[in-house]
């Protein structure tokens, strides 16, 4: 017992540690760009030292994954946690409004939809949006329209999620208002449900 409240601690720390350095990595690639945002620039940022950043991330990439599949995961849980809140029919929709919300994080879509595809690959940022939103999206086809079959559920869910995204950049580019792209992704998915 004694032995396990003296690892807690340093298990903190070490999360403590690894969340600092995913902050300050994160608005180093926001600002500057994978690119450009140094490694000893993210050490400075944190606080921390060298040794610390490559105790917790093979390399710069592995941080930069991490970063994103954290930003990934943070739309994937807003989007399930309005969906949770809506009734049946509304989820969808509910979950469409919370995807378009969540991606106005200052720097979300540039990382997820530019810079991640850019550095880890499409194949690896299609595995990470697959298991996030992408799968909420599929859960939420899935139960507002069950006759679907596998094969047109997940052809639906792929083409929904990249006008999804594409939507999202558009609104992060300032192409146009955001209510105007919200609009458009709702009469598709109406029309996706037909």
């Amino acid at each position: 017992m004694q032995e396990e409240s003296k690892s807690t601690p340093n298990a903190e720390r070490r999360a403590q540690m690894r969340a600092r350095l995913m902050a300050a990595a994160r608005t180093l690639f926001v600002e500057k760009g994978y690119a450009e945002a140094s490694t000893p620039e993210i050490v400075r940022a944190a606080g921390a030292t060298r040794g610390a950043l490559y105790h917790h991330f093979e390399d710069k990439q592995a941080l930069f994954r991490a970063v994103v599949e954290a930003e990934a995961e943070a739309v994937s849980t807003a989007i399930d946690a309005a969906a949770k809140q809506a009734d049946e029919t509304q989820a969808l929709a509910a979950g469409s409004r919370a995807f378009f919300a969540a991606m106005q994080s200052e720097g979300r879509a540039q990382l997820l939809l530019i810079d991640g595809p850019a550095v880890l690959g499409a194949k690896e940022m299609d595995r990470i949006d697959a298991g996030g939103g992408r799968a909420a999206l599929r859960a939420g086809l899935a139960a507002a329209q069950p006759s679907l079959s596998e094969p047109e559920l997940e052809a639906r869910a792929l083409v929904l999620s990249a006008a999804f995204d594409r939507a999202a950049l558009a609104i992060a580019q300032g192409q146009g208002r955001a209510d105007i792209f919200e609009d458009a992704m709702s009469a598709l998915l109406r029309n996706a449900l037909m």
